[in-house]
């Protein structure tokens, strides 16, 4: 008798399940998939079922297809790969769109190459400045650095601001110079340095960090549309490599073009716009707490800079550099004068994000203390305090990452890139502790996956590929570079969606397949969890979707 009335019981609630599967049924159900969800409750299921743009129902075939009705679109992933849209914790974008449009001297090999470039660049677009770049000196045999005189021949009434890849290093021609007013009796800016030639103390053409201002602010500025159109074009480049959320070291003229795209419905990855942190008192004074907007657009964080690269000499160190017993390092102005701590300070108090970039393990330890200020004396909120880039850290700080609940905001491509020249950089010590994936996990730290795009490929796979092999781009390290800093896949692709999602306050909206969460999805061409790690890197995005709907589609 007990039975029969369970079993009636049971068949009454499956009767319900269907019936209100059916009065309300999906817009899209996926079929045939390998879903792996992020989500701990239910970490694997078979199909998905979206209505609304929300994820209805995740979990076996034949229960999800119960939420199908005649108007259901199926699509059948064909046994592949789906997992959360990626989200990147750190990207340039706009800067992404435009470098689309401008020079790229990021794979010349040689000095010859990179000034046959330029001049080829000049020739095709006369009188008209030359920017973007992203070159690598690195690449040079020798590794030199290039000089005005490199270009000039090719550029002798052409303005020309090229940037080192990192961004933290540009070179100008002698022309240029002679707008700016550069000279050799020009002071180094706080903040910054114009390199010189060490024999007659004229410029090089280098500029490192604050000294690039002397020259960026002769560059005319880009109209709204020219910034509507980069937009554009770095979100069809999102799309296509499963980016479906950003966080955006934003300026507010980008802001502006977001909104533009949000309006007119072409707004396909969600950003978090993080502004400059001169910016916090507008914020605050606005009543602007982290995070703040709607499901496509949010802001809440400020971004500032302790330090340069580890590429420019100009990442902070405690010990000297390898390569130049001269120099440490530099500080950022904001660092040096005491801005950057009164404004973190403030703004944590007013409720908004702080958001700091921190490579050397002395600029990194020294955000730390002022973080550990900060909640000692302001009032306990929700904080969700970041550090952007992490690279080098002494061993005495995994521990203050975890205690204080910091974000180590963490770009792992950059690990196989650098991982060519850092040793030679900082020595083999240092580079222990440098891009400590695993050390940062091992010590219960928050860490969150992004490109910081331009400076590295807007390819969360290619991040995942550099963190779980870390198999350097010259091919020297084929068992990894440091290999004992390795992490899983499973543990990357957390990094990329659920923890990103939290390190922007949107765990509850995105960032895992979740019922009742927004479906922004990835199908990929490959199991990552299943093939070997180095085939990570030829694995395809071949479906991208953003709120249900398909935003990019593999031809």
């Amino acid at each position: 008798m007990k039975t029969r009335i369970v079993v009636t019981l049971l068949s009454l609630s499956h009767f319900l399940m269907v019936f209100a599967a059916w009065s309300q049924p999906a817009d899209k159900v996926l079929i045939n998939a390998r879903v792996w969800t992020v989500d701990a409750d239910l970490p694997e299921a078979e199909a998905i079922a979206i209505r609304d743009g929300s994820i209805l129902a995740v979990g076996p075939a034949g229960e999800i297809q119960a939420h199908a009705g005649p108007d259901t679109r199926l699509i059948d992933a064909k046994g592949r790969l789906i997992l959360p849209g990626f989200i990147d914790n750190h990207t340039h974008f706009t800067d992404g769109g435009f470098q689309l449009q401008r020079i790229d001297l990021r794979h010349a090999q040689t000095p010859e190459e990179f000034a046959g470039l330029v001049g080829e660049w000049a020739r095709r677009h006369p009188g008209r400045w030359i920017t973007g770049g992203t070159w690598d000196h690195d690449n040079f045999p020798g590794g030199d650095l290039p000089t005005r005189q490199l270009i000039d021949p090719y550029t002798p009434e052409t303005p020309v601001f090229v940037r080192r890849y990192d961004g933290h290093m540009g070179l100008v021609n002698t022309f240029t110079l002679q707008m700016a007013g550069i000279t050799s009796e020009t002071p180094d800016p706080p903040g910054g340095q114009i390199v010189r030639d060490p024999e007659t103390g004229e410029p090089t053409g280098i500029l490192r960090n604050a000294a690039m201002n002397l020259v960026t602010r002769l560059i005319p500025e880009d109209t709204m549309e020219d910034l509507v159109n980069a937009t554009r074009l770095a979100l069809e480049e999102a799309a296509r490599n499963g980016v479906t959320g950003i966080h955006d070291m934003s300026s507010p003229e980008d802001l502006q073009a977001y909104q533009y795209l949000h309006r007119k419905g072409e707004l396909t990855a969600r950003v978090y716009a993080i502004l400059p942190f001169s910016h916090w008192e507008h914020l605050a004074a606005a009543g602007i707490r982290a995070p703040f907007g709607d499901d496509f657009i949010r802001v809440g964080g400020l971004k500032a800079m302790a330090d340069g690269s580890l590429g420019s000499s100009t990442a902070l160190f405690f010990e000297p550099y390898t390569s130049d017993p001269s120099t440490r390092g530099l500080a950022t102005d904001v660092m040096g004068d005491g801005r950057l701590e009164k404004w973190a300070m403030a703004a944590d108090k007013a409720g908004l994000q702080p958001v700091i970039h921190a490579i050397g393990d002395s600029a990194n330890s020294r955000i730390l203390d002022l973080y550990e200020q900060i909640i000692r004396e302001n009032p306990g909120h929700d904080r969700r305090m970041r550090i952007e880039h992490a690279q080098h850290i002494h061993p005495k700080d995994f521990r203050r990452f975890a205690e204080l609940g910091v974000i180590a905001s963490v770009h792992p491509y950059h690990a196989i890139d650098d991982g060519r020249w850092a040793e030679g950089r900082i020595g083999h010590e240092r580079c222990q502790t440098t891009y400590p994936f695993r050390q940062f996990l091992d010590n219960g730290v928050i860490m969150s996956f992004g490109s910081d795009w331009t400076v590295a490929p807007l390819s969360p796979l290619l991040g995942i590929y550099a963190a779980v092999t870390r198999r350097t781009l010259d091919g020297k390290n084929p068992g990894g570079w440091f290999p004992e800093q390795k992490i899983t896949v499973e543990e990357a692709i957390k990094a990329h969606t659920i923890t990103s999602a939290y390190s922007a306050y949107q765990e509850g909206l995105t960032g895992s397949i979740t019922p009742g969460k927004r479906a922004d999805l990835v199908m990929l061409s490959g199991d990552i969890l299943k093939i070997d790690s180095v085939e990570i890197r030829d694995t395809r995005v071949v479906l991208t979707m953003v709120d249900g709907k398909v935003v990019y589609r593999e031809e």
